[in-house]
Parts: C-alpha cells; sequence; structure tokens
C-alpha cells in the first residue's frame, strides 16, 4: 500500500509542477525531489513576512536594493529539500520562455539556507546563506555546481565575477535545506516568470530516487514545530499539499494526547477552510484530509500530520539523593533533578558550567542551588535552593566563625533524628536532636583534642507509608 501512495504522489507532483505550483513564503515552501525537473514559474511577489525591507537589508549576498519599494525578495519561489544520501548536490536554474528558449527579462538569483536551519532564523537575518549569487547573468542557467552551457565551475560569489553558480554542497543523510528563488527584473512589473528547476551532482547521478528524501513532499504541512508558550499563534497551511490549486476541501483533526486517536475536529479558515490557527500552548499532532476537486482524497501517509509541541517555563519537580554520604564519602554525594515537563533541558548547579545531564556527582553536603535552562529556549529558572542531607568530615572550634561546631547538615528536615558522638574509646560525648546547634567540641566544658570521633545517627524514613528505623554509623575529625 505504502508503494501505491508514492505512485500517486509522484503522478500528482509533477502534473501540479507544471501548472507553475510556486510559494514565495518559506514557512510554506514547497517540498521538491530529485527525480525529474521542476517547471514552475515566480508569481510577481515575495512575501514581506520573510525579510522586512525597513530591518534586513542584506543576507548572504542578496540585497534590498536602492529602490525604496523594494525587498530582498524580488518574484520569489521557495523550496525545501531534505538529503536521502550523503554526497555532493547541486541544482540548475534555467530560465524559461513560453514555448521555449530563452526569456530577455529574467535575472535569476538565489540563496541556499541549511543544514537544519528554521525558517523564523532566516526570515530574521539570523540564519545566513551557505551558498548564494546575485551575479548579473548573461546565461540562461545559475545554479550550485558547474555550468551546463559553459562548463563554468562553480565558486563563492564575487560582485563583478559574472560566474553564476556556486559551489557543490556536501550533504548527509537527513539534512534539510532551504532555497530561495528571485527574479529582480521583473520585482515591478509583477509578471510571472517561467524557470526550471533541476538537481544534479554526485548522489543525484547515483540514484535519483534516493539521493533527496522524497517523502518530504508527502509532509504538505510542513516540518514539526516546537515553541513557547505564550509565542503568537501557529498558522497551518493544506494549500502546499500535492493538490495544489486542485482542492475542494479540508478536513482538520487533531491528535493532542500523542495516542493514535482524533481528538477534535477542527474548522480551518480561509480558501476552501485550507488554513488553520493553531493557539499557543495547543500542543498536538495535527492533520489534514484533502478532497481535491476532481473528487480524489490525499491524506499524509509519512510520519503522518505534524507535531506541534508549546514547550513552557521549566519547572523543579523534585531532588532525589542518589547516595547519601551518611554511609559513603562526605564530598561524594550524588543528585538527579526531575523537571515537570518533556522539553529539553540543561543544569548548573552552585554557579558551575551547564550540563544536559541531570544527574551531578560529589555535590557538598548543606545548602546548594541549581538553575535550569530550557534548550528549546521557552525560559530558565532562577537559582533554586537545595539541601543534600549529609555530615561535614571535620569541623574546627575556635570561634573564628567557620565550622565552629559540627552536626548532621538537613537534620531538621528528617523524622525524629538523634545523633550520639563518641570518643575513640567508645565514650558518649553529646546527644544531638533536630533542636541542638550542633556539638562544640567539649565534654564537660573540657575541650577535646584533635582527633577522630564516632557517631551513630539514627532516624525514621517513609517508605511507601510504612516508618522505617535507619541508622548509620561512621567518624569525622576535629581539628584546633
Amino acid at each position: 500500500m505504502r508503494s501505491l501512495f508514492y505512485v500517486v504522489c509522484f503522478f500528482l507532483f509533477f502534473t501540479i509542477s507544471s501548472k507553475a505550483q510556486n510559494s514565495a513564503d518559506c514557512r510554506t515552501a514547497i517540498p521538491v525531489c530529485a527525480d525529474a525537473p521542476i517547471f514552475s514559474e515566480a508569481d510577481g511577489g515575495g512575501d514581506i513576512d520573510d525579510f522586512d525591507p525597513d530591518v534586513i537589508r542584506e543576507t548572504g549576498c542578496l540585497e534590498k536594493g536602492s529602490v525604496s519599494s523594494a525587498n530582498i525578495e524580488h518574484n520569489t519561489s521557495w523550496y525545501v529539500f531534505r538529503a536521502g544520501t550523503g554526497g555532493q548536490v547541486g541544482f540548475d536554474i534555467e530560465a524559461m520562455a513560453v514555448g521555449g528558449g530563452m526569456t530577455t527579462t529574467a535575472e535569476w538569483d538565489f540563496a541556499v539556507y541549511g543544514p537544519d536551519v528554521d525558517c523564523a532564523d532566516i526570515s530574521a537575518g539570523v540564519a545566513q546563506p551557505i551558498r548564494c549569487n546575485y551575479e548579473v547573468n548573461d546565461t540562461e542557467f545559475t545554479g550550485i555546481g558547474v555550468n551546463p552551457e559553459n562548463g563554468q565551475v562553480g565558486a563563492p560569489f564575487l560582485t563583478g565575477s559574472q560566474n553564476t553558480y556556486d559551489e557543490w554542497l556536501d550533504v548527509q543523510p537527513g539534512e534539510i535545506y532551504y532555497i530561495l528563488i528571485n527574479n529582480f527584473n521583473t520585482n515591478f512589473d509583477g509578471d510571472p516568470e517561467p524557470y526550471s528547476l533541476t538537481f544534479t551532482g554526485s548522489s543525484v547521478d547515483a540514484d535519483q530516487n534516493t539521493a533527496l528524501d522524497c517523502t518530504l513532499r508527502d509532509e504538505f504541512l510542513g516540518l514539526d514545530i516546537v515553541a513557547c508558550d505564550g509565542d503568537p499563534d501557529i498558522i497551518l497551511s493544506a494549500l502546499n499539499s500535492p493538490a495544489g490549486a486542485d482542492i475542494a476541501s479540508v478536513e482538520w483533526t487533531v491528535d493532542y494526547d500523542e495516542d493514535g486517536s482524533d481528538d477534535a475536529t477542527l474548522t480551518g479558515t480561509g480558501p476552501f477552510g485550507a488554513e488553520l490557527v493553531v493557539p499557543s500552548g495547543s500542543s498536538g499532532r495535527y492533520f489534514a484530509v484533502i478532497t481535491t476537486i476532481s473528487g480524489t482524497p490525499l491524506t499524509v501517509e509519512h510520519p503522518g500530520g505534524i507535531l506541534i509541541t508549546f514547550y513552557g517555563d521549566p519547572v523543579l519537580d523534585r531532588v532525589e539523593i542518589l547516595d547519601t554520604n551518611l554511609s559513603i564519602d562526605p564530598d561524594k554525594n550524588n543528585v538527579e533533578f526531575f523537571v515537570v515537563g518533556n522539553s529539553s533541558y540543561e543544569f548548573a548547579i552552585n554557579g558551575g558550567e551547564f550540563q544536559d545531564d541531570s544527574i551531578f556527582t560529589d555535590v557538598p553536603p548543606g545548602l546548594n542551588t541549581v538553575i535550569i535552562n530550557d534548550k528549546n529556549g521557552c525560559g530558565i529558572t532562577e537559582p533554586i535552593e537545595f539541601l543534600v542531607v549529609a555530615y561535614p568530615k571535620f569541623f574546627t572550634p575556635n570561634n573564628d566563625g567557620f565550622y565552629d561546631t559540627w552536626n548532621i547538615l538537613g537534620i531538621e528536615t528528617l523524622i525524629n533524628p538523634t545523633v550520639y558522638i563518641f570518643d575513640r574509646y567508645g565514650k558518649l560525648l553529646k546527644q544531638l536532636d533536630n533542636n541542638t546547634i550542633g556539638w562544640d567540641g567539649t565534654f564537660n566544658g573540657r575541650s577535646m583534642p584533635s582527633s577522630d570521633y564516632w557517631f551513630r545517627f539514627e532516624y525514621d524514613e517513609d517508605v511507601s507509608n510504612i516508618i522505617v528505623a535507619k541508622i548509620r554509623k561512621t567518624h569525622f575529625t576535629l581539628k584546633r
């Protein structure tokens, strides 16, 4: 059944390509494949949301230009592809004219972004193109690799070089790239300009059916989206589907719980109900079922809809002590942090460096702090205090204000704690509880000498609602 779907999708895609399907917006970039040329035409405009002409004046070799009403985008088309195999990938953009031949007005330029960048970063000018050409065309072709018309080898962009080709892309499987194509000459007359886009390169020559991952075409809602609570609403569009303009209606459903079942049927907006507004915070997997004018139903088959995940500020759930130094080493406390939520987090304790692992070793006894950062950019906590119940392995009762008494740090958090301190002969010197400040190193008013002293620590612990008595025995050092 899967192979049948691909065959159907192949037929629809290239039938529609001949009808000049186009997208002027990065967010709805047309997914493309390497198994045939794409014939299209830029429709005389560009989506100003991609590059605000009052803010973004250049991106790579592309620039706004001197005309006040100009934009980086001129008569624009956007494409996106995902590498299926590793190797060299390039493409040829050929200027076309109605009935064949070269058009005298085409002045095609391009920029390639990737791998794995976000459209928001592209449109804000944060992500810069890795391949680009803005050179004056005296040839029918521009692109990446080698110009098939004159054999000119691609090179980094250089103004005035008259080389309309940039260097090959070296891709790895799974990497995603965006292609911006625009025609500078027709920016102001609004006339559509035809062109063809053909992929080239060693990986395409080796197997054009696998060089680019054709399943990306099936994901017509776009790539999965990660956003933050409070971000603007997300608009999904089914207009960029393999059905192209052949849409009669669109039915939207959502699986909020990711359990494989539809939780709600939603109402789209715009032409044919083909756009869906997803409010901030509405995480789920969204599906669109398109009924074409010809009556053929199309659905997203792989991997199944588009997953939108909203993340909030990180919230610390709990801290667990993995090993207590009451029975091991007082300087080797291991703790693990648990966060409410399923985003990606990094942690830093006591002002140190961030790490991805939520487990920290050698955490000192007593009061510590942790900072939690959401790696998806959805928030960072202030320092959060946490207590490691443990004992100091030495103390110095010299009245200097530092380590003048000894006690179990965090003893006040335990159930029925009692500490018995002995000298090396087993003589009881002091008894402590959760109301005692600690031992000051004296016995009957006399200062005890520098030495190791032993203690027995008894307390109760709630284990699954059952109070269990605990006993620990070890030693510490008095220094004078």
